[in-house]
């Protein structure tokens, strides 16, 4: 083991700035629950409100990130000995399952009070992480939609510290062959057979996401001079965040099959930008981002819960609609904050300082 924790500066930034776009986003579409305008943001085709563009695309900057991470520790952890699937496993269980579970069933519990419909065959899928099964196919249970995510990721990291593990020579080839396969056949499926279960699959499932935060890992830690010159430099970094504003204000729509692919490949910039320092445009490592990336977790997991709750606090409160929508988004968006606070202070850090007896390789959510 190394003797000091691996850190990553301004990472925990790009988390909270995903974490808090979701947030904010799944407001918006909920704002006819509070009885005020959710098209405030605008309007797709068929009617149905828009959120923030920010959101939709910040789950592809968690696996991005997520997927940078766990291969550069994989990677180094090969580095001093062969990988340790059980214990990397065992870390996992310990960071994931516990506020997952805690959080289902407290979803789970409210939907059965409130006779909200419990498809049974969906929640036997939720216990087994398989969550972006019941949202491809239109049977996700309330408050739980977004439990989609952590399905993929979970099922991702089934098969990729085995990956790691047994492929010596040639990753990067490999990974640059999986990625384009992977994409490859969702623009094919989108261009000959779209709309089809297929599509909605790969679409979802987008394992291939993960695997450009994976091949970011690979090439930094192989300090490849073409990627680092490529990614280090006032110009990509400064039109990687030119992508983020527009995205920020739902302006960004390049070639809409490939957008998300577009913003993993913006992400691993970002990140390559903020652990290099020298180039970077902007600095997330501030206090407030450092903080809020380190709950994130908490963040991403409990919010839908909290706003269907104030929804019926607020739904009928005789507000003028100004007054109404800042206190409808401040309310549930600290009280969200406050709340992840509580839950990794008090519960999801004991289950952390467990996970410390099966790291190989030590890494660290914070520099201090």
């Amino acid at each position: 083991m190394r003797n000091d924790p691996i850190y990553f500066p301004g990472l925990n930034g790009l988390r909270a700035i995903a974490a808090i776009a979701v947030v904010l986003s799944h407001i918006t579409l909920a704002l006819k629950e509070f009885n005020l305008n959710p098209h405030i943001f605008g309007t797709f085709q068929d009617g149905t409100p828009k959120g923030l563009t920010l959101a939709g695309y910040g789950v592809s900057i968690f696996f991005v990130l997520s997927g940078f991470l766990i291969t550069y520790l994989l990677q180094a952890e090969k580095e001093v000995q062969p990988i340790n699937v059980k214990k990397f496993y065992l870390r996992r269980i310990l960071r994931i399952w516990p506020l997952y579970y805690l959080y289902l069933v407290i979803a789970v519990t409210t939907i059965a009070i409130l006779d909200l419909g419990l498809d049974l065959k969906s929640l036997f899928l939720y216990l087994f992480y398989a969550a972006n099964i019941p949202f491809i196919a239109g049977t996700a249970l309330p408050f739980l939609e977004h439990y989609w995510s952590l399905g993929v990721e979970e099922q991702f990291y089934l098969f990729w510290p085995w990956f790691n593990k047994k492929i010596e020579k040639n990753i990067v080839p490999i990974i640059v062959f999986i990625i384009a396969i992977l994409l490859g056949t969702k623009v094919f499926l989108h261009s000959f057979y779209p709309n089809t279960l297929l599509e909605d699959i790969i679409t979802v499932t987008r394992f291939h996401c993960m695997m450009i935060g994976a091949l970011g890992a690979i090439l930094y830690n192989q300090k490849n001079k073409l990627f680092l010159l490529t990614t280090d430099n006032k110009i990509y970094q400064g039109s990687c965040w030119f992508i983020v504003l527009l995205v920020a204000i739902n302006k960004f729509h390049l070639a809409s099959i490939i957008d998300n692919e577009i913003i993993c490949v913006v992400a691993l910039g970002l990140i390559i930008g903020q652990i290099r320092i020298n180039n970077r445009i902007i600095n997330l490592e501030i206090n407030v981002f450092d903080f809020l990336g380190k709950i994130s977790y908490g963040i991403y997991v409990i919010h839908p819960l909290l706003i269907f709750f104030f929804s019926k606090i607020f739904g009928r409160a005789n507000v003028s609609p100004p007054y109404k929508y800042f206190i409808v988004y401040f309310v549930i968006l600290s009280t969200t904050i406050l709340i992840s606070y509580f839950s990794y202070t008090y519960f999801e850090k004991y289950f952390l300082n467990l996970k410390k007896k099966f790291v190989i390789i030590a890494s660290t959510a914070s520099a201090n």
